[in-house]
């Protein structure tokens, strides 16, 4: 979770101070919030935080096309799938 207090830092100091700053991300788990003329422009993520983010966003996408198809009517009904995977395990 981003702290305000210490995780936005304006451009010009993040360049400063880059190796340490990213190895603070990383060991903090916290996002860097970078700033450019008192604008937001940029993150700065671990790479072990960034690799969730990836991953739940698939999740989410998945779970999203998979409701859709369900609202759309091209699910099957809880029994037949069942069926379908234990003919599949039975193999």
């Amino acid at each position: 979770m981003l702290n305000l207090v210490e995780d936005v830092l304006p451009l010009s100091e993040f360049r400063a101070d880059a190796t340490n700053l990213i190895s603070k991300a990383r060991k903090n788990h916290r996002p860097i919030l970078l700033t450019q003329h008192g604008k937001t422009s940029a993150v700065v993520v671990g790479i072990e935080e960034y690799q969730e983010m990836l991953e739940t966003l698939e999740y989410l996408r998945k779970n999203n096309d998979a409701e859709q198809d369900i609202l759309a009517g091209n699910g099957i009904a809880h029994g037949e799938a069942k069926k379908a995977i234990y003919a599949r395990v039975k193999r």
